[in-house]
């Protein structure tokens, strides 16, 4: 296992620039702790879902993290996640582009459109589509895959469901996974802010879940929409 930073490490990390005066020192030292929280939080989200998936009760859970089991199920199932999203700047979400919350918002009303009581991945990847000029549409115009063809996959290999009667769908833990995973794979890339790009390379963390599948069995595979992203930010930013 890798070994963590010590707290002298992250001082001295903070303390590099020796430009930064006392407050940029501190704000810089608050960016970075938010940053190992956000960063601690999805792993250990990870491993809670890995658990639940393979039958632990929320009574063992609670046990080995040391909170009660109502706590435990309020921070980590995906209703308790996400039930407070909506488009406000707000953890873990105040790094989303606009595009990115846009298609949050997208994924909702696609699975209504669905007939689903529940939001998923694959709501996810139909909600790209609401933002045509996003960069992870443009790499899944690139590989000719339609929001038609996704709809249709969709509608084929999900059960026919009833969409919830007002109010908000509850989220897949893969779901959750995958809008958790993007803000990993943004600050692994070293971006401020989280894209529909990151989200888009964030489905392949999960290749169990149906966009993974989805997207893989288009011939758009991780490592492809990897290379796109890179090329087209660099696009950007030329």
């Amino acid at each position: 296992m890798t070994q963590s930073p010590t707290i002298q490490d992250l001082i001295d990390r903070v303390a590099a620039d020796a430009d930064r005066g006392p407050l940029e020192r501190l704000a810089a030292a608050a960016t970075l702790a938010g940053d190992l929280t956000d960063t601690a939080d999805a792993v250990l989200g990870h491993f809670v879902d890995r658990a639940r998936t393979e039958g632990c009760s929320w009574v063992e859970i609670s046990s080995v993290l040391g909170v009660t089991k109502q706590a435990a199920h309020k921070r980590f199932t995906a209703t308790g996640r996400l039930a407070a999203f909506d488009a406000a700047s707000r953890p873990p979400f105040e790094h989303f582009t606009a595009r990115t919350r846009n298609v949050v918002k997208a994924a909702i009303v696609a699975a209504a459109e669905t007939g689903q009581d529940y939001v998923g991945t694959e709501h996810l990847l139909l909600g790209m589509y609401a933002e045509p000029t996003a960069v992870a549409t443009r790499i899944l115009a690139g590989a000719e895959l339609t929001r038609d063809q996704v709809l249709a996959a969709v509608r084929a290999r999900t059960p026919d469901g009833s969409a919830t009667a007002g109010g908000q769908p509850p989220w897949t833990g893969r779901a959750v996974r995958s809008l958790t995973d993007a803000e990993v794979e943004a600050k692994e890339m070293g971006h401020n802010y989280v894209g529909t790009e990151h989200l888009l390379l964030a489905f392949y963390r999960n290749p169990d879940a149906l966009a993974a599948q989805l997207l893989t069995e288009s011939g758009l595979d991780a490592a492809t929409a990897r290379v796109r992203v890179v090329e087209l930010i660099k696009g950007y930013q030329s």
